[in-house]
């Protein structure tokens, strides 16, 4: 890790582990510009990697017809004044006019990482884990300063970057937009990479060749969403789940974002991440600040799969944080789709008691515990427990679960608001609402206003009664919908367009407090399953509830697709009933457990429902899991298939040293008289030798106990036998002899 400055040539070299990123300053540091981002590269000549010449462009330096903005690999590019590309920034002056040219002013390099205030960002736990590059940009005219942030990393070869506007003139400035990276790439030959999705079918990798123009995904929705990951790549056209080049961008935000590639007329590609501009204003006072949200940017030589695990190092080392952090989760039952909104106390006891027969840790009590809440039509903000459900209220419930030996949960929804409600019934005002508009419901519900502080305050103080009334030890928080009509009626007109990233800081902000006052507390994000799962909510809530689809089938994809960027300690998946509630699929109870088993393991059905011989295998289950969850949970991932380009799917967690691993394989459709079937593994040891040892209870070809070296594992493989049938399932598991 290094930030090297050489003040003659005026060039920055940012360097990780494995990869260097420079950037150089030209014609007297009036343009930063991007000179390189790759595999690591000694200091020396890079200043000769920006090409000049004369092409018919403006040029905005006079004298000098060699450098044009229209073609100059900018570090930070605005828009006006001759670079016709997608612009970082936009802003506005009190005259009207967006014209706005930010030139090099200074910088400074640091020991460590600032924080961000009022946003979630990765973190060091002490000054030698990482060194910030601060580059100081400035338009003279107006005062408007931009601070560029980019952080490196002694040990994950990764760079956070920011951006922080500082409004030093004396006239209202408007910033229109305010994106958080932009790279400009040499050559346009790469393809794009993004997830996509929908409720319950999050995460699908979609990828395709970059061509001319701009190729991009956003959310419009004021949440990071179901449709588009906050997430896009580009890769070498060879690139693969080994080799080839990758460069990466997730942007550490939960509100809606914009993520786009634009390959010019000179085949040439610009790569940025940030806030969707769309419906996006702030205004700047003079004296006022606004800081964006941070992105990271992750290069790798050696395919998407060293791409994924820098991401899955930095986040669950260095993004999750709190008490829960490196600790091994618990395994949990939840009651939703055992009873729905219809249960009794001694119905939730029957399940818990069920429970820990089975070796479950944790029971969580989903919805309708509250207020009149017996359907979805009511009581969203009513946060006090029904008594005729629930006699003695939630502490009586959870001290009886605690004493069956079980942790207890929670679910909540707190950023929601039911029109028929108390809550909403003396502050119809608290809701993002436009004055004499229509109020669109979804799900019965609206969304309250977090870019009020007297709103935060009085969400903060209700669910702080809650986790203070009871012995909790896990919170599901949710959220169901995303906004609409949004406006604020604590904002002046010229404010409205800030309403939805208000929201996010008042969120953050209270996520902030209850997550430092309840430290005991494992939180768990969803919006209405995977909606927002992201890096943002990740910095306070360790995990996520992955999906609301718990059909095993569909889960190998959705996990799939999220464990390019998120790690398994942060992914949510539980085993359900059959026929799954979702799409009516059967499947064997070995496949959804293999399937949940890849991730945090828990339960959604109903335990007192079960035969004694399902009973038995969820106990045979339940054993297995604790005994392989340190790998899956803090091992390093290697996807083996993909179900996206087959009907097979397979991947493996091995030890930080090397000694264990676990490799899952799953067959989703049987084959009549179908060939033999050898899959490799990876991220062994080539010169150790490991036992085999199957986990599922079945013998195979592979010979229960044989001895294997790693290069035999790696290079020539396992067999693939499931036996007959569809919706099958191998699970086993490498020591090192």
């Amino acid at each position: 890790m290094a930030i090297l400055y050489d003040e003659v040539r005026r060039i920055f070299h940012l360097q990780t582990p494995g990869t260097s990123y420079v950037i150089g300053l030209v014609k007297d540091g009036a343009a930063p510009v991007h000179l390189y981002w790759g595999r690591k590269i000694r200091p020396g000549a890079e200043e000769r990697l920006l090409r000049r010449g004369w092409r018919h462009a403006p040029a905005p330096f006079p004298g000098d017809n060699t450098l044009s903005y229209d073609w100059l690999p900018l570090e930070y590019p605005g828009y006006g004044t001759g670079d016709f590309r997608h612009p970082a920034y936009e802003a506005q002056l009190d005259d009207g006019t967006t014209a706005v040219e930010l030139i090099y002013d200074s910088h400074r390099i640091l020991r460590g990482k600032p924080p961000l205030e009022g946003l979630p960002a990765v973190y060091v736990e002490s000054d030698d884990e990482a060194e910030t590059l601060e580059l100081v940009l400035v338009n003279r005219y107006s005062g408007l300063k931009a601070v560029l942030s980019y952080t490196v990393f002694a040990r994950h070869d990764a760079i956070a970057r920011s951006v922080r506007f500082v409004h030093e003139g004396d006239r209202p400035i408007r910033l229109l937009r305010a994106l958080s990276a932009s790279v400009d790439l040499p050559g346009s030959r790469y393809d794009w990479l993004h997830l996509s999705g929908a409720w319950l079918r999050e995460r699908m990798i979609e990828r395709r060749r970059l061509t001319t123009g701009t190729q991009g995904i956003e959310s419009r929705r004021g949440a990071s969403s179901h449709q588009h990951n906050p997430f896009i790549a580009l890769l070498s056209p060879d690139a693969d789940e080994d080799h080839g080049d990758v460069y990466a961008m997730n942007l550490v935000y939960s509100g809606s974002f914009a993520a786009q590639a634009e390959v010019d007329q000179y085949g040439t590609t610009r790569l940025s991440i940030g806030l969707n501009p769309f419906d996006f204003g702030w205004l700047l006072e003079p004296g006022e600040s606004f800081r964006t949200p941070e992105a990271i940017l992750v290069y790798s030589a050696e395919g998407l799969g060293a791409m994924s695990r820098t991401f899955h190092r930095l986040y669950r080392t260095r993004l999750c944080r709190g008490t829960h952090r490196d600790r091994i989760r618990p395994i949990l039952i939840n009651n939703w789709e055992a009873t729905y909104f219809d249960f009794t106390e001694e119905k939730l006891l029957e399940i818990a008691r069920s429970a820990r027969g089975l070796g479950i840790e944790l029971f969580v009590l989903d919805d309708g515990w509250f207020g009149k809440r017996n359907d979805d039509t009511s009581s969203l903000g009513d946060w006090k427990a029904n008594e005729r459900k629930l006699p003695g209220g939630l502490r009586r419930l959870a001290e009886r679960v605690r004493d069956e030996g079980l942790l207890f949960g929670l679910w909540i929804e707190p950023e929601m608001v039911s029109p028929d409600s108390d809550l909403y019934r003396a502050h119809p005002d608290w809701c993002l609402h436009v004055p004499g508009r229509r109020r669109t419901e979804m799900r019965n519900q609206l969304v309250l206003d977090f870019s009020r502080e007297d709103v935060c305050e009085a969400v903060y103080r209700m669910i702080a009664d809650i986790l203070s009334s009871a012995p909790i030890g896990y919170v599901k928080w949710d959220m169901n919908r995303n906004m609409t009509e949004i406006g604020s009626a604590a904002l002046p007109p010229e404010r409205q367009r800030e309403t939805a990233h208000r929201y996010m800081l008042g969120l953050y902000r209270v996520l902030d407090r209850l997550t430092r006052e309840f430290p005991h507390v494992l939180f768990e994000g969803c919006a209405s399953g995977g909606g927002r799962f992201d890096p943002g909510m990740l910095h306070y809530m360790p995990q996520t509830w992955t999906s609301d689809n718990t059909d095993a089938v569909a889960r190998l994809k959705i996990q799939y697709g999220t464990s390019l960027v998120y790690p398994a300690i942060a992914t949510g998946a539980h085993v359900s009933a059959v026929p799954n509630h979702q799409t009516g699929r059967v499947t064997p109870l070995d496949m959804r457990a293999h399937a949940a088993m890849s991730a945090n393991f828990g339960y959604e059905l109903d335990a007192t429902a079960l035969t004694e011989e399902e009973k038995e295998q969820l106990r045979r289950h339940v054993a297995l899991y604790k005994e392989i969850r340190h790998l899956v949970q803090f091992g390093d991932l290697y996807r083996l298939l993909s179900p996206f380009e087959g009907d097979e799917a397979a991947w493996m967690y091995v030890s930080e040293d090397r000694a264990e691993a676990v490799v899952f394989y799953f067959r989703v459709l049987a084959e009549a008289n179908g060939p033999f079937r050898r899959f490799r593994l990876k991220g062994l040891d080539p010169d150790a030798a490991y036992r085999l040892e199957p986990l599922d209870g079945r013998e195979d070809a592979n010979g229960s106990g044989s001895v294997y070296g790693g290069d035999q594992l790696m290079w020539a493989g396992l067999h693939a036998e499931t036996g007959p049938g569809d919706f099958r399932s191998r699970l086993w598991r490498l020591t090192r002899v």
